[in-house]
């Protein structure tokens, strides 16, 4: 998971340099290079593309484009420590979806972990004044949709290989994506073609880990090592774009990675204190 959070680290700082062509163009040219590396790897493991659980794989590309696109967008027009940030409430809604989709259990006080990072995007959001209540919305509901393809995720991980959960990605958003682009295309020109495959393989390198972190372990939990991603998006804020948080925004992201560290720990010493009950 550490090495995803690097790869999408990195991605989304191409993003970031490629604000002069569309989302959608982003993500179609992400699809296309993601597409071609995945049926390599499928091809070269004998594995059959398609999968088993279709309707889940889908699903998951599915919801996958829809948070990916509007990402992108927020990447896009607001700093990268705020786009980032409000797209870290995914593990909350991963959580919840998690209840229904896979009966996973969430303790209460992991709730109020939750409810402490909430606060914290509260606070961004009130004293970020970059933040308009489209971006805020278009922010928040990237994290819904991508909690959702983080559980067809863990649905599918003990009947598909990652590399078929990561294919079924590109292999939606590629068609769609083209659709769209053709009534906004803005064509690349110069450095923006050696950003455009480098996103991609960063893409690729970020995805599989991930998948394959989620794969090994509850979706809820996980997915909060997400959050570690903020610190290299102030950084890349700073001394890359020169820009600078008043204090109440940085508090806030404060708050976000406290709640995830917070149950990260607990959640470590519940399972080692149970490993110890188990064996005596």
């Amino acid at each position: 998971m550490l090495i995803s959070v690097v790869g999408f680290a990195l991605m989304n700082l191409t993003v970031k340099f490629l604000d002069r062509l569309p989302a959608t163009e982003l993500v179609l040219f992400r699809s296309i290079v993601s597409l071609i590396l995945s049926l390599y790897f499928i091809r070269r493991r004998n594995l059959s593309p398609w999968g088993n659980q279709k309707g889940y794989l889908i699903g998951r590309g599915l919801a996958g484009v829809t948070a990916l696109s509007l990402f992108f967008y927020t990447l896009q027009k607001l700093p990268l420590g705020s786009a980032i940030t409000l797209q870290y409430l995914s593990p909350v809604f991963t959580a919840l979806f998690g209840i229904f989709i896979l009966k996973e259990k969430v303790k209460w006080w992991q709730w109020l972990f939750f409810a402490l990072s909430f606060a914290g995007i509260a606070l961004i959001k009130g004293f970020d004044s970059g933040i308009s209540p489209l971006l805020f919305i278009l922010g928040i509901s990237s994290s819904v949709f991508a909690g959702l393809a983080y559980n067809f995720i863990r649905k599918v991980k003990n009947t598909d290989h990652p590399l078929v959960v990561v294919l079924y990605f590109p292999l939606i958003a590629t068609p769609v994506m083209a659709v769209i682009s053709i009534f906004n295309w803005v064509t690349p020109i110069g450095w923006e073609w050696a950003l455009l495959l480098l996103m991609g393989v960063l893409t690729q390198i970020a995805q599989i880990n991930m998948t394959k972190a989620l794969q090994m372990v509850e979706a809820n939990e996980i997915t909060a090592f997400k959050y570690l991603g903020v610190i290299f998006a102030l950084g890349f804020d700073y001394f890359l774009f020169g820009y600078t948080y008043q204090w109440p925004v940085l508090v806030g992201m404060v708050l976000v990675v406290s709640g995830v560290i917070f149950n990260i720990l607990l959640k470590a010493r519940l399972r080692h204190k149970a490993r110890k009950q188990n064996a005596a």
